[in-house]
Formats: structure tokens, sequence, C-alpha cells
């Protein structure tokens, strides 16, 4: 059901691991792109009604208006199973307390007498946030959306999430209540590259705003990379993600079920098992034979494990192991080893790291209180996950006295001359008639 790679002995690569060595799910955004931008630029000229269209042609679904009825979002949340309330609820109270501590407080260096810089930590004014709504209904993605922004103190806060055929055009229910949930009375019923293109142009119904996060299909992703630098963003989410990296010790069963739930997400979605040891590959392998056969989702989650993007790769150390995660760079990291958190600590690339048998990725997913929007694609070399600083701009506040412009003064009209910026030099001389 899933390849082995076995890179033991002298087949492990020497100076380094090449990152096409490692499985990885085909998506090319760059291609993607070509089929986004007609999109964006006709919701640019035409705003709403383009949008509408679009959801008729891509969802089925032709609405009259984009924007989500207060009455609706106030139904969904009175209509919700107590048991996934409850959940819910918990899920955002657990968030809260993490991204809470993640706020940022202004400092300020004091770089010589009068001489100082402030940096100031802005919340970004209005952002909107995408909640995907395809193969599943992400209620979980509007609190790890919604939550950062809210903590880091975001005044204007828009979701969009894409109609539904069942619910009369809404967005998915669950999804609605999550909203209502978190006071996030700004709902449309809009998805795909036209909803990245309603909240970086603007329309009639929704303002623009200046940065937009959360996960989606290729064609979101696409659309985020063709208008950034218009509005901000977060990443271009591609495939979900797992590794597990793996010792004798772990428990074959535990290490199965959680390939398979990040499996279950969609045909793309990665599962890639590093491990020391051949005795588990091969208890893994019959494990994913039972658990698999068992499921819900058993022909997505087997084309997901018996595609390119997943693999058991067998390495002779742990050491190797680690090389091996760390140029994967997956979304999700799991550690089933011995010592795992100090193995954990060791880790340089990942979205998340999970540690030990008890730590699954779907814990990450509802209720560690983690955020659950993470970078993919190997982007985790290089990227964080959404987080109260994904929402936040740092401003350098410099307020200098006469005296202290004055000690330095001789210093910026050298670096000035250096660079034959002569002008620069002589707006600090200007203050002090021509001279320092």
């Amino acid at each position: 059901m899933i390849s082995r790679i076995d890179l033991r002995g002298a087949a492990f690569p020497e100076g380094g691991i090449d990152r096409d060595l490692l499985p990885r799910a085909e998506f090319d955004v760059e291609a993607a792109l070509e089929a986004v931008r007609p999109i964006c630029e006709d919701v640019r000229h035409r705003g709403t009604a383009a949008v509408l269209e679009y959801g008729e042609r891509f969802d089925g679904v032709r609405l009259e208006r984009l924007r989500v009825p207060a009455e609706a979002l106030a139904g969904a949340l009175a209509a919700l199973d107590p048991e996934v309330r409850a959940a819910l609820e918990e899920s955002v109270r657990r968030a809260r307390a993490v991204h809470r501590d993640q706020r940022r407080t202004d400092t300020t260096t004091q770089v010589v007498p009068g001489g100082s810089v402030t940096e100031r930590w802005v919340p970004v004014q209005r952002v909107g946030l995408y909640v995907p709504g395809g193969l599943a209904a992400y209620a979980s993605s509007v609190v790890m959306n919604v939550v950062p922004a809210q903590e880091a103190g975001v005044e204007g806060i828009a979701v969009a999430s894409p109609p539904q055929k069942e619910t009369g055009g809404l967005p998915a229910p669950a999804i609605l209540a999550a909203c209502a949930l978190l006071g996030v009375e700004e709902v449309y019923a809009a998805g795909g590259a036209q909803a990245i293109a309603m909240f970086a142009y603007g329309t009639d119904e929704c303002r623009p705003v200046n940065l937009v996060t959360g996960p989606g299909n290729i064609y979101v992703a696409a659309a985020k990379r063709l208008l950034k630098g218009r509005i901000g963003i977060d990443a271009e989410a591609g495939p979900t993600e797992i590794a597990i990296l793996a010792d004798a010790s772990a428990d074959p069963a535990f290490v199965a079920a959680d390939l398979i739930s990040q499996a279950e997400h969609d045909t793309l979605a990665a599962a890639v098992l590093v491990t020391t040891s051949a005795e588990l590959a091969d208890a893994v392998d019959k494990e994913l034979d039972t658990q698999v056969a068992a499921t819900k989702h058993r022909e997505r989650i087997t084309a997901a494990l018996g595609g390119r993007q997943s693999a058991t790769v067998l390495v002779d150390t742990l050491e190797q192991g680690l090389e091996i995660v760390d140029a994967y760079a997956a979304e999700h990291l799991e550690i089933h080893t011995q010592d795992a958190a100090e193995v954990a600590a060791r880790v340089r690339n990942a979205g998340a790291v999970f540690v030990g048998p008890h730590a699954p990725v779907s814990l990450g997913d509802y209720c560690a209180g983690s955020n659950h929007v993470l970078p993919t694609g190997g982007c985790a070399c290089h990227s964080s996950g959404l987080s109260v600083q994904s929402f936040l701009r740092g401003i350098h506040v410099v307020d200098y006295s006469r005296e202290a412009l004055a000690e330095v003064a001789h210093h910026v009209v050298a670096l000035a001359n250096a660079e034959d910026l002569p002008a620069h030099g002589a707006a600090v001389t200007a203050r002090f008639g021509g001279g320092a």
C-alpha cells in the first residue's frame, strides 16, 4: 500500500539530502496561475457580479448576495449539536490560552542619551480569513484563523467559505456556527480564487483587506501567489503532510493510525514514515492493511498512501532520520522514539512537532491549543505556522534629540558620501546651520 525508500548503508546520500529524493505531492501552483489570472481580473473589474457567477459555475449555486445574513449565523449556532459546540468551545479556550501568550510587547532601546528606537507592534487593520469547504467542512479552521487574529487585536475580520448546494448556497452550517461562536459577523459565501480576489480588490459588499490567511486548494494557493503584494498572505498551503520519525520502540498501531488520519484529507495528502527499524515498517504495513479496510474513506486513503507523495524511508540511525525529516520539513512531524522529547528538541524544520505516543497530529488539528494552519511543501524550512505574530507588524519609532543627532552626524555624513548620496548627509547638517 505504501512504497519504500531504502537509504540504509551506502544508499544514504553523502553531503546532504537532495529534497527531490524525498516523496512529495505534485502541486504545480505556477500552472494554476494561468487559470486563476482571468478570474481575479474579472472580480477586480466586475466585483460582486463576477463572484456570484463563479459561485454558480464552480459550486453549482446561484446566489443573490454574498454576505451571509446575521440570522443564518445565529440559526447555525442554535442548531449546532451540543456535543460539537462543547468541543468547539474547548478548542477555542485552549487556542486562546496559547495564542494570548504570543502577544508582543513594545520594546524601547536607549541607543545613546537622548536617542532611542522603539519597536511597536501594531495589528493589521483588516483581514480576510479563508475556510475551505470541499471534501470536509473545517469548522476547526475557523478557530485556527480567527483566534490569533482576535488576540492580535485585528479590528476587521471577514471570513469566506464556499457556498454549498445542500444548505441553499450558504457555507457549511458548522462553519457558520463557529463564526457565530467567535463573534464574527462578516461572513461571505465565496470560495476559490474568486474569494481571494474579492478580499484583495473589494466589492460593493466586501471592503478590501490587508492580509489573507487560511488554507485552500491549488486555485486558492495560486490566487494568493498572484495577489501577494496587493495583499499580505500567510503561505501558499498545499496538500497536508505528516512525517513520523520512529525507532523500534514505536507502537505500529499508533503509527499506522496517524498516517491514515492525514491521508484521510484527500488523495494528494502525504504520509511519510522514517524509521531505523525494518521490523516496525513491516508491522506498520500490516496495520495499514487492517485499519484502512475499516475506515469510512478507504478509497481516498488508499490513493493517498499509494501515491508518490507517501513512503516509508529506512535509515540506519536516528541521526540519519533527523537529516531526512529536516530535509523534508513536514507540515506535521511526530516523534515516536525513545527519549522522544530529546529527539524532538533537535528538529530544525517542521511546521509543528508532536512528541511521543500520546500527542497525535489530530490532537493538534483540534484541541492541543496549537495552530493547525501550517507550512506545507517543504516551506517549514523558512516559514512558520499561523500565530498572533502573523497578524502584527513591527514599526520602528526613532526619537533623537538635537544633541544625540549632533553626536552621530559626522558618521551619517561619512556613510552618505561613501555611497555617493550627499543629500542624505546634507539633511543632517542642515539642522546645524550647514555643519555638525
